[in-house]
C-alpha cells in the first residue's frame, strides 16, 4: 500500500515538473520569438539542401520501391545470391529514380519554360491591340448607359496603363535573364544551384539507407517510451505516412492529369496562351479548395485581353473541370486518403498558409487530418473510459448526461 502510493507521488511530481519545464519553455519562446525564429530560419538555411533531398526521396519512393521490388524479382530467377541481388536491385532503382527525375526536369524546362516565355513575350506584342479591342467592346456594351460608361472606361484605362508599365518594365526583362540563365541547359543550372545537386546526392543516400534509419528511429523510440507507448507512436509514424504519402503523391499525379487535360481541351477550343494557362492550372490545382480560383483568375484575364467571349466560355470550361477533378477524377486518385471534413480542409488551408505560405497550403490537408485524427481517437478513448457513447449524432440534441446512469 506505501508502495503504490510512493509510486503514485513520484508520478504526480513527474507530470507537475514536466508541465513547469514545459510552460517555462513555452514562455521563453514567445518571449525570444524573434530570435528562436531567426535560428531556425538559419538551421534551416544551411539543411536546405538536406531539406530537398528529403522532399525528393520521399516524392520517388514509390519509383524506387516499385524499380527495386522488380528488379530483386526477376534477378532472384536467374541468379541465386541473396547478397548480390539485394545490392544490385538497390542500384539499379536508384538509377531509374534518377532516370526518371532527370526525364521529368528536363522535360520541365525544355518543352514548357520556352513555350511559357514565348507566350509572354507575344502578349507583349499584342498586349497594346488587344486592349484597344477590349476597350472598344466596353464601349458597345455600355454605349446605352452613358453613367455607367463614365466610371467604368477611366478605371479601365488605368488599369490597363498600370499593366504595360508592369508588363515592359518589370515582367518581360526579368523574363529574359531568367529563360536565358535557364535555357543553357539543365547541367549549369544544377552546377550553379549546389543546394539542388546536394539535394540529389542526399536523395540517393536517404533512398538506400531508408530501411536502416526507420530500423534506428524505432530503436530510439523504443528505448525512450514504455512499450504501449512505443508501439502507439509506431503506428502514428505510419498513418502520418499513409495520409501525407497518398495524398501529396495522388495531388501531383491528379494535377498532371488536370494539366495535360486542360491543355489538349484549350487546343481544341483554339483558346490563346493554352500552354500557358495550361501550366498555371496544373500547377494550382495542387492547392485544395482554393487551387482552381487561384488559377482561374490570372488565366482568364490573359485570354480575356484577346476575347471578352472566350474568357467567358473559358469561365465555364474551368468551372466544368474543376467539377469533373473535385467530383470524379480526384477522389479516384486520393480515394479516402484524408477523411477530413470539408470545413477542416478549407480552415487548415487558411492557417497553414497564413502561416507557411505556399507550401503551407500544399501540406494543410494532410497535417491538419493527421492532427484531426489523433484528437478523435484520443476524444473517442476518454468517452469509452466514461462508458460513453462516441457517436457524434448522440450528442446533437443532448442537454446532460444522468450522472448515475452514465448513458445517452
Amino acid at each position: 500500500m506505501k508502495e503504490t502510493k510512493f509510486r503514485n507521488y513520484i508520478c504526480w511530481g513527474v507530470t507537475a515538473l514536466t508541465v513547469i519545464v514545459l510552460s517555462i519553455t513555452f514562455t521563453f519562446f514567445l518571449s525570444r520569438f524573434q530570435a528562436v525564429k531567426e535560428t531556425m530560419d538559419l538551421v534551416a538555411q544551411i539543411l536546405m539542401p538536406v531539406i530537398y533531398g528529403a522532399v525528393l526521396a520521399y516524392l520517388l519512393l514509390p519509383v524506387y520501391n516499385r524499380s527495386r521490388s522488380l528488379t530483386a524479382r526477376w534477378l532472384s530467377a536467374v541468379w541465386k545470391n541473396g547478397g548480390a541481388v539485394k545490392s544490385t536491385s538497390r542500384a539499379l532503382a536508384t538509377v531509374v529514380s534518377l532516370i526518371f527525375l532527370f526525364v521529368i526536369v528536363v522535360g520541365l524546362f525544355w518543352m514548357i519554360i520556352p513555350q511559357i516565355y514565348t507566350s509572354i513575350m507575344g502578349l507583349q506584342e499584342t498586349l497594346g491591340g488587344n486592349l484597344n479591342n477590349l476597350a472598344f467592346w466596353l464601349q458597345n456594351m455600355f454605349e446605352d448607359n452613358p453613367s455607367v460608361e463614365r466610371a467604368v472606361i477611366p478605371m479601365y484605362d488605368q488599369l490597363t496603363s498600370q499593366l504595360q508599365n508592369w508588363l515592359t518594365s518589370d515582367l518581360v526583362p526579368n523574363m529574359s535573364t531568367l529563360i536565358g540563365g535557364l535555357s543553357s541547359g539543365l547541367l549549369s543550372v544544377v552546377l550553379v544551384l549546389k543546394n539542388i545537386l546536394i539535394g540529389i546526392i542526399v536523395m540517393v543516400y536517404l533512398l538506400n539507407i531508408k530501411e536502416t534509419l526507420s530500423a534506428q528511429g524505432k530503436k530510439i523510440i523504443y528505448s525512450l517510451f514504455p512499450l504501449k507507448a512505443a508501439n502507439q507512436a509506431i503506428e502514428e509514424i505510419r498513418f502520418l505516412h499513409r495520409v501525407f504519402g497518398g495524398f501529396i503523391t495522388g495531388k501531383l499525379l491528379d494535377s498532371l492529369i488536370i494539366g495535360i487535360l486542360c491543355f489538349v481541351l484549350l487546343n481544341a477550343m483554339n483558346m490563346p496562351y493554352a500552354l500557358l494557362v495550361s501550366v498555371i492550372v496544373g500547377v494550382t490545382n495542387v492547392i485544395p479548395f482554393f487551387g482552381p480560383f487561384i488559377g482561374a483568375i490570372p488565366s482568364a484575364f490573359l485570354i480575356l485581353l484577346v476575347s471578352p467571349m472566350k474568357c467567358l466560355y473559358f469561365l465555364i470550361f474551368i468551372l466544368l473541370l474543376q467539377q469533373f477533378d473535385g467530383n470524379i477524377l480526384g477522389p479516384k486518385i486520393l480515394g479516402q486518403s484524408t477523411g477530413l471534413p470539408s470545413f477542416w480542409v478549407l480552415f487548415s488551408i487558411l492557417l497553414f498558409g497564413g502561416l507557411f505560405g505556399f507550401v503551407g497550403m500544399i501540406i494543410a490537408v494532410p497535417t491538419f487530418a493527421v492532427i484531426y485524427s489523433v484528437i478523435s481517437r484520443l476524444v473517442n478513448r476518454s468517452l469509452m473510459k466514461k462508458e460513453l457513447s462516441i457517436e457524434t449524432a448522440d450528442y446533437l440534441n443532448l442537454e446532460r448526461i444522468d450522472e448515475n446512469k452514465k448513458h445517452i
